[in-house]
């Protein structure tokens, strides 16, 4: 049986949850000693794939996203290392999209390279993309990426982002860092949100702006089906409130990256609790850090 060729169809079902049960690489108690994959890659579905940056290659160890639709596929995020030699992003991101083709046939299949925001650990990787042929990047800069996104003059705007059938729903979510994006797929029903919501240590640069995005992110979820919400990184432990310390290279006490619409409302109850004060407070799966 030849291999398909007909367009797919991301649109005909609400998306259910499927399990998340994944035991993410790490790190270990010796750098040097590590046996971890450079990259580790999740296929959530054949259509979605989770990867992960190995921490002894860089302490973040940020999860990236690559999105297939009919007509391209989407990158967001690169990561936190620029060599390709250290971190072989281009080489997997091009072995995926090799294996899909081979089982979805497409002519001029092309890349975009996205952003959830221009943080070093995010964006390090973009290199590796420039002169690959069939590629956009896409700066992530608020100047470059927010007109990209027809945000520069509407910036409460929900756009769109087909891949081909698969569209991409992206809003403005400022807080963390002024250019900050996420992004809603209704295929999976994935909220990709960054740096703004994890499990994790969640940097707040403009406390009004960060809680505005929460209360919008909660407004947009009560219209749609969200099955997770996915962050960029995992800080916690899983013992309530206790975080693993910055720069530490060995988690072997993780919790699950995916949180849920009701994580949302508990970042929300913790910012009213805190007020207009913004003050460094631990709750059970995040902690609110006001930073300069």
């Amino acid at each position: 049986m030849g291999a398909r060729t007909s367009p797919i169809d991301f649109t005909g079902a609400t998306p259910r949850p499927r399990g998340l049960d994944v035991r993410w690489i790490h790190g270990s108690p010796s750098a040097k000693h590590n046996t971890d994959p450079d990259i580790q890659v999740h296929a959530y579905d054949e259509h979605t794939f989770i990867l992960r940056q190995n921490m002894a290659i860089d302490y973040e160890a940020p999860f990236l996203f690559l999105l297939f639709g009919n007509a391209r596929a989407v990158l967001i995020d690169t990561g936190a290392t620029a060599s390709a030699e250290f971190f072989p992003l281009r080489r997997v991101v091009d072995e995926l999209i090799e294996s899909w083709l081979a089982r979805h046939p497409r002519h001029g299949y092309h890349l975009l390279v996205l952003h959830t925001h221009p943080h070093g650990d995010h964006i390090a990787g973009d290199g590796q993309f420039t002169d690959r042929p069939d590629t956009t990047v896409v700066g992530a800069e608020q100047d470059t990426a927010w007109p990209y996104f027809g945000f520069a003059d509407h910036s409460d705007a929900v756009t769109q982002v087909d891949l081909g059938g698969r569209v991409l729903e992206c809003l403005a979510t400022p807080g963390h860092h002024e250019a900050a994006v996420t992004f809603y797929d209704p295929w999976t029903g994935f909220l990709l949100t960054g740096d703004t919501v994890y499990p994790g240590r969640l940097y707040i640069k403009d406390w009004r702006a960060f809680t505005r995005t929460i209360d919008r992110l909660i407004d947009f979820c009560g219209h749609r089906t969200v099955t997770h919400v996915l962050g960029c990184h995992i800080e916690m432990t899983r013992q309530p409130g206790v975080e693993y310390p910055i720069r530490t290279v060995y988690q072997p006490d993780e919790p699950p990256l995916q949180m849920t619409t009701g994580h949302l409302r508990e970042i929300r109850a913790a910012l009213k609790e805190i007020g207009d004060r913004p003050s460094l407070r631990a709750f059970p799966l995040f902690v609110l850090c006001p930073s300069a």
